[in-house]
């Protein structure tokens, strides 16, 4: 693990007209730490996760391994962020189309597409290996969310943001998914989750509120 952050969220701010989501939050992360957020509904978990990859205006500084984030570094630096949300857009086809289709993109290019990477990643979520051929549009929620990671995974970026990125699975795929992202040690995971089993992946876990009233190392 270095010494550095790999993610580095200072004084960050957020308001949406009169309302303030939050005001100077602190939040730091160093390689391979996983770190979970708690919180009420609407208390800006999902919009920190935005703001680290330049979805969402923020005031302060985020830093990704090191480098500022801002209008000149967004693109490059999110060749290095991979996100989940709670309702993952695969895009029109086969499973295994949606999966390799990122492949195609320039920002990926320095990525190859591993097919056997990806039946181990189904074998090892619970995923029969004939849903590859299955359309995208057919699959179910819990489905839909484990390509989405399995996807994500496989672009291999050292940051991971979670966004209830697991909320329809069973108990038995959750606990899968989780004992594989706890097994990797050089990536670095943010995630948000109501569920509290979620919170044995990380680390740490933070709630929400207390990150706005102080530095969280």
């Amino acid at each position: 693990m270095k010494n550095t952050f790999m993610l580095d969220v200072s004084n960050v701010s957020v308001i949406f007209g009169k309302v303030t989501l939050f005001d100077n939050l602190y939040l730091s992360m160093h390689e391979g730490e996983k770190l979970t957020l708690s919180g009420p509904s609407g208390s800006g978990k999902s919009t920190l996760l935005r703001c680290i990859i330049g979805f969402a205006p923020f005031s302060g500084a985020i830093h990704i391994d090191s480098e500022p984030l801002n209008t000149h570094t967004v693109w490059r630096l999110r060749r290095k962020v991979a996100y989940v949300d709670q309702e993952p857009d695969l895009g029109p086809g086969q499973v295994r189309e949606a999966l390799k289709r990122p492949f195609s993109y320039k920002a990926n290019h320095a990525v190859n597409f591993d097919p056997h990477r990806v039946d181990s990643l189904f074998e090892r979520f619970l995923l029969p290996q004939s849903l590859q051929s299955k359309e995208v549009r057919t699959l179910s929620g819990g489905e839909k969310q484990r390509v989405a990671l399995i996807a994500a995974l496989l672009l291999k970026r050292p940051l991971l943001l979670l966004d209830e990125a697991a909320s329809a699975l069973d108990a038995n795929s959750k606990h899968q998914v989780r004992e594989y992202l706890r097994e990797q040690s050089e990536l670095t995971i943010l995630s948000v989750s109501h569920d509290t089993r979620d919170f044995t992946l990380s680390n740490s876990v933070f709630n929400i509120e207390a990150l706005k009233k102080e530095e969280a190392r």
